[in-house]
């Protein structure tokens, strides 16, 4: 696989969902959603900071974070440069609402999307923003060089990408790396023993080999600071499986990406307005996917907002960090709109109803 040709971040290692959904209704019947809703006296704000735990210091997130795999990335995105200044205006409005986050990766536009982050950086404190990004984890001639060293050695290009002297959080981004999980750990430890990374966690990963990975680092005294899989109202596999639950008992943060089924969430599309087939992530049909939208819709008039800051705050009151796409204003107004307010438990519930299970795929997504 080659990103330099053009290929997505992912698209060569996801296989796609099955062709049909999965309905938590039917698969799950008795399955007790609100198992991991926060009290419902607490209202998701971004002032209410997410604490990631690391080893010389934690770090400090708000609960909403911005997802810049499309920054950079031709392939599925089909990006334009002549997109930065939206971009740009996009962040403007995010960190005057207090998120001030971003998730970015190695892979995402073969170090492109970094390198957008890093202007959006400039003139600021950095203290003023936080940053993660991902070890690329497709072999390469680094990993067989030096597979202890591979998580470091692309760091420091990350580094230099970013113009920063280090990342906030340092994200192992899937679970195909050709080392075992005690040499990475062992590198990703090495990245915050040099100052070069404050927190560590991986991605993708499942509760058996998350837990193998922690215990790894702990061996460093380095904690497991978080997981980041797909989660949506069209993909609760992580917490019908017990990965949610296994990071609340552990203190690891759970991020969802994809928190907006690549935009199937938003009502920006329907049965005659079928997302790009590029979009793997929850790539169901639209006509399955319009009663859901419908109800987040219906319920999110209720609020004043749209169907998409309605998935959001869905996925905020499971305890979930959702990382979020945006290119535009419009959409980070629609994303920080998730804030400030949430859904009733009986509104959970609705939604719950509505849910798909998702699936597992054979390399990828195993979380």
């Amino acid at each position: 696989m080659s990103l330099a040709s053009g290929m997505s971040a992912v698209s060569g290692i996801h296989t796609g969902d099955h062709a049909r959904p999965n309905p938590v209704r039917e698969t799950n019947p008795s399955f007790d959603g609100l198992a991991t809703v926060i009290p419902e006296s607490e209202i998701p704000s971004a002032r209410d900071l997410v604490t990631y735990r690391g080893k010389n210091g934690n770090v400090q997130a708000p609960p909403l974070c911005i997802g810049a795999w499309s920054w950079g990335d031709k392939s599925t995105f089909h990006w334009d440069d002549s997109e930065l200044p939206a971009v740009q205006q996009a962040w403007q409005h995010c960190v005057s609402r207090g998120v001030n986050f971003i998730d970015t990766a190695q892979a995402y536009g073969t170090g492109k999307s970094e390198a957008i982050c890093g202007s959006l950086f400039k003139g600021m404190n950095r203290n003023d923003f936080v940053i993660q990004t991902k070890y690329f984890v497709v072999p390469q001639m680094k990993d067989i060089l030096h597979p202890t060293c591979a998580p470091l050695k692309k760091l420091e290009t990350s580094l230099k990408n970013l113009g920063v002297d280090y990342v906030d959080i340092y994200l192992v981004h899937g679970p195909i790396h050709v080392q075992s999980i005690s040499m990475v750990a062992k590198g990703m430890a090495e990245c915050v023993d040099k100052g070069l990374a404050k927190c560590v966690g991986v991605a993708n990963y499942s509760a058996e080999d998350m837990i193998k990975f922690a215990e790894e680092l702990a061996k460093y005294d380095v904690p497991l600071a978080i997981n980041q899989c797909e989660f949506s109202v069209l993909r609760r596999k992580p917490e019908l499986s017990g990965l949610l639950k296994a990071c609340k008992e552990r203190g690891i943060v759970f991020q969802s990406y994809s928190s907006l089924a690549q935009g199937r969430l938003s009502g920006k599309y329907n049965a005659q307005n079928q997302p790009p087939k590029e979009y793997r992530f929850s790539s169901y049909d639209m006509k399955d996917i319009d009663p859901v939208v419908d109800v987040l819709r219906r319920i999110g008039e209720k609020h004043g907002v749209k169907p998409g800051a309605v998935a959001l705050n869905y996925n905020l009151c499971k305890g979930i960090t959702p990382v979020v796409g945006l290119r535009k204003v419009q959409q980070a107004e629609e994303d920080c709109s998730s804030l400030g307010w949430r859904l009733t438990n009986e509104e959970v519930r609705e939604i719950d109803r509505v849910s798909f299970e998702g699936h597992i795929t054979i390399l990828w997504q195993q979380g």
